[in-house]
């Protein structure tokens, strides 16, 4: 990007507010609060877009409307299964074991909402997991890295030394497609 962009992030995250700032767009948080349920019928993809949206849609109506709101979701998918956030240790011990010695996706959806602007893109990526066996799954656990992440991991943390293999964005994989990311932004200020 040329010149530091200035947005709204409809979030409080700080690996995505660290993911921006690393391309130079310097946000300003504004979390949301949306209803994430999953709609009936409703695909993995669809679920990730809509969600973002929302998230955007909602930053916006809450903002002076002078700056782009970005909102962003990231899923973890298993063989069409959308694995969230954990709900207790038992769900992630759950979510952790079926993804050992499985290939899953990881999606993550980026809106941007401004005066004249209304886009949402998704971007997907792929990630082998090594087997783990149950003591390192508990072990994980342990550590409460996995308890506010979707498919209850984070590849920026310890659980990186499972992951075999990936196929895509590794920004991505932690919460926002940085390359896709700058597109979408150029093309609001363009």
């Amino acid at each position: 990007m040329k010149k530091i962009q200035h947005i709204i992030l409809a979030s409080q995250s700080p690996r995505r507010k660290q993911l921006l700032r690393q391309i130079g767009v310097m946000p300003e948080c504004l979390p949301v609060d949306i209803d994430e349920s999953i709609n009936a019928g409703e695909t993995p993809v669809a679920y990730c877009q809509r969600l973002a949206l929302e998230k955007a849609l909602a930053g916006w109506q809450c903002s002076h409307k002078n700056l782009p709101v970005l909102g962003s979701d990231t899923i973890v998918v298993l063989k069409n299964e959308i694995l969230g956030k954990p709900k207790d240790k038992e769900d992630a011990f759950s979510m952790l074991e079926k993804l050992s010695n499985n290939q899953h996706q990881v999606m993550t959806a980026v809106a941007i909402k401004a005066k004249n602007c209304h886009k949402v893109i998704i971007q997907t990526s792929e990630v082998t997991f090594d087997k783990m066996d149950e003591q390192d799954i508990y072990d994980y656990i342990a550590t409460k890295e996995p308890m506010d992440k979707a498919g209850s991991y984070g590849i920026q943390g310890a659980a990186a030394v499972w992951i075999k293999h990936i196929s895509g964005s590794h920004s991505g994989i932690m919460g926002l497609p940085l390359y896709e990311t700058a597109q979408l932004i150029k093309s609001c200020y363009e």
